[in-house]
C-alpha cells in the first residue's frame, strides 16, 4: 500500500478543466467529525504497508543464510529501516515537506530527485503486483494457490485442482484470466474511489484501518498455523534441528548468499507511506513511537514466519513458502489447514492488490502527464492506463520464473533506492545543517551495504542465468 503522487502533489493544470486545491492544509485534509487517526489505526496501516508478499520469501532467505545469520539479518533490516525513516521524518520537518517526494525535491536535486524517486516507486509497485499475481496463481514454475504447477518434475496441486480435479478450466492460465477479469479488474476500475483518494486521501487512509487490521490478522493466522504444525511435529520427533549456518560448497554458493539482501530490503519497504500516515494523526509527535511499534510487530511476524517455516520444511523450503502447503503435513486435518493458509492469503492479496495498483497508476500518470488534470477526472486516460498496466502485470507474471526473481529485480534496484539510498543521500547532503555524526555514519553504512549487496546480487543472478 504505497501512495506517493497524489498526497502532496500540486494540482496539474489544464486550461479546459477546473483545478483541485493546490495544497492540502489541516482544514482540507479532515472531514467534519474526523479528529485524527488513532495510534492503533496508524500502526495497523503502516504494518499492512510493510507486511505484504515479501513474508512468503523469508523462509527461503533463511534456507540460504542459515538460521542464525538469517534471523540476525532480519533484525538488522528492521534497525536500518527505523533509522532511515527517522531521518526522512526529521529532514522533512526541517524542509517543511509534506511527502517523501517533496523532501527529495527540496533536499536533493529538485525535480530530478523527485522524478527518480517516483520512478523507483513505480518499479517497486509493479514488481509487487507481479509477485501478488504469481502467488495467486499464474506461472508454471511456482506453486500457485488456485491452480497447480510443475516443479522439478513434481506436480503440486492447487486448491481448485484438489477440490474439483484436473480440468481445462482448472489450469492456471484460465484461472488467472478469470481472477483478473472478475475480481481484480472491477476492483481497480472504481473511479469514485480514485476521486476520493485524490481529493481527500488522508481520511480514506484512516478508513482502511479495519482492513489493515484484518490484513495483519491474516498474517498472524499464517504464522500461528505454521508454528503450531512445526511445534507438534517437533514434539513428535518427525523433524530435526534446522541448519544453523549457510551451506557453502563452491564460489557460486557463496555469492548466492548476497541474493537474499534484496528480499530483506523489499520486506521492509514502507517509506513512501510514512507522510500520509503522519498527516492523518491528530498528534503528529506520535509518529516515531508508531513507526517503532509497527516495526516491532512486523519483525516479530517475520522472525516467527522465518523460524517456524524453515523449521517445518527445512531444505525443502521453496521460494514461495505457500508452495509447501500442498501436501500432507503429517498431522490431523492437514488438508484443511493447507486450504485455510493458501485461500486466506490469496484473498488477502486480492484485497490489497487494488490499493497498490491505485498508487502505481497515480505515480505513473504523474510521470507521463505531469501537467494534465488528475487522472480520476479523465475517463480515457484512466481506463487506457489501467488496461496497459494490467496487461503488463499479466505478462510479467507469466514470464517471471518465480517470486524470488521478482524480488531480486525490484529489491536490488528500486527498493534499495527508496529504503536506503535516498534517505542516506538526504542526510549526507544536509542542506539544513541538522545531521549528526551518527546520521552520517549510518548513512555511509546504508549506501555501502545497498550498493555493494545489490551489485553482487544482480551479478550473481546474471551469472546463474547464463550458467543455467
Amino acid at each position: 500500500m504505497t501512495i506517493l503522487a497524489s498526497a502532496d502533489r500540486k494540482c496539474r493544470r489544464s486550461p479546459r478543466a477546473p483545478l483541485l486545491p493546490q495544497k492540502y492544509d489541516d482544514a482540507d485534509s479532515f472531514e467534519v467529525g474526523f479528529s485524527g487517526a488513532s495510534f492503533s489505526g496508524a500502526v495497523f496501516n503502516l504494518s499492512t504497508t510493510v507486511v505484504g508478499a515479501g513474508i512468503m520469501a523469508l523462509p527461503a532467505t533463511i534456507k540460504q543464510l542459515g538460521m542464525i545469520p538469517g534471523l540476525i539479518m532480519i533484525l538488522l533490516g528492521a534497525l536500518l529501516t527505523e533509522s532511515s525513516i527517522e531521518m526522512i521524518l526529521r529532514f522533512s520537518r526541517a524542509s517543511k515537506s509534506s511527502s517523501y517526494s517533496r523532501c527529495c525535491s527540496v533536499m536533493l536535486f529538485g525535480g530530478v530527485g523527485r522524478t527518480v524517486l517516483q520512478i523507483c516507486v513505480v518499479v517497486n509497485n509493479m514488481g509487487m503486483l507481479i509477485v501478488y499475481m504469481i502467488i495467486i496463481g499464474t506461472h508454471r514454475l511456482t506453486c500457485d494457490v488456485l491452480s497447480g504447477t510443475w516443479l522439478d518434475k513434481v506436480h503440486h496441486l492447487g486448491v481448485v485442482e484438489e477440490w474439483f480435479g484436473q480440468h481445462w478450466w482448472s489450469t492456471r492460465s484460465f484461472l488467472l484470466l478469470l481472477t483478473t477479469l472478475l475480481v481484480l479488474t472491477p476492483l481497480i476500475s472504481f473511479k469514485r474511489v480514485a476521486v476520493k483518494i485524490v481529493t481527500n486521501f488522508y481520511v480514506v487512509l484512516d478508513s482502511l484501518r479495519y482492513t489493515s487490521a484484518l490484513s495483519v490478522a491474516l498474517a498472524v493466522v499464517f504464522v500461528a498455523i505454521t508454528a503450531g504444525v512445526a511445534i507438534v511435529k517437533l514434539v513428535e520427533g518427525s523433524i530435526g534441528m534446522p541448519r544453523l549456518l549457510p551451506e557453502i560448497v563452491d564460489q557460486a554458493s557463496f555469492w548466492k548468499l548476497f541474493t537474499t539482501v534484496p528480499v530483506l530490503v523489499t520486506a521492509y519497504i514502507c517509506h513512501h507511506n510514512i507522510h500520509p500516515i503522519e498527516k492523518e494523526l491528530h498528534d503528529q509527535t506520535q509518529m516515531k513511537p508508531i513507526v517503532r511499534t509497527s516495526l516491532m510487530l512486523c519483525t516479530s511476524v517475520y522472525i516467527a514466519t522465518s523460524f517456524f517455516g524453515f523449521l517445518l520444511f527445512g531444505d525443502r523450503t521453496l521460494d514461495d513458502v505457500l508452495a509447501n502447503f500442498d501436501g500432507d503435513l503429517g498431522i490431523p486435518y492437514s488438508s484443511l489447514l493447507n486450504d485455510v493458509v493458501r485461500v486466506s492469503y490469496a484473498i488477502h492479496l486480492m484485497l490489497v492488490f487494488p490499493i497498490v495498483f491505485f498508487s502505481l497508476r497515480l505515480n505513473l500518470d504523474g510521470l507521463l502527464f505531469p501537467y494534465a488534470i488528475p487522472i480520476a477526472f479523465d475517463s480515457r486516460r484512466f481506463f487506457s492506463l489501467t488496461a496497459a498496466l494490467m496487461g503488463f502485470i499479466f505478462l510479467g507474471a507469466n514470464f517471471v520464473p518465480s517470486i524470488w526473481d521478482a524480488f531480486q529485480f525490484t529489491g536490488a534496484t528500486a527498493a534499495v533506492a527508496v529504503g536506503f539510498i535516498f534517505p542516506a543521500a538526504i542526510a549526507l547532503r544536509d542542506t539544513h545543517g541538522i545531521a549528526t555524526k551518527n546520521d552520517r555514519l549510518v548513512s555511509c553504512v546504508m549506501i555501502l551495504l545497498a550498493v555493494s549487496a545489490s551489485t553482487v546480487a544482480i551479478s550473481s543472478d546474471i551469472y546463474s542465468i547464463f550458467n543455467r
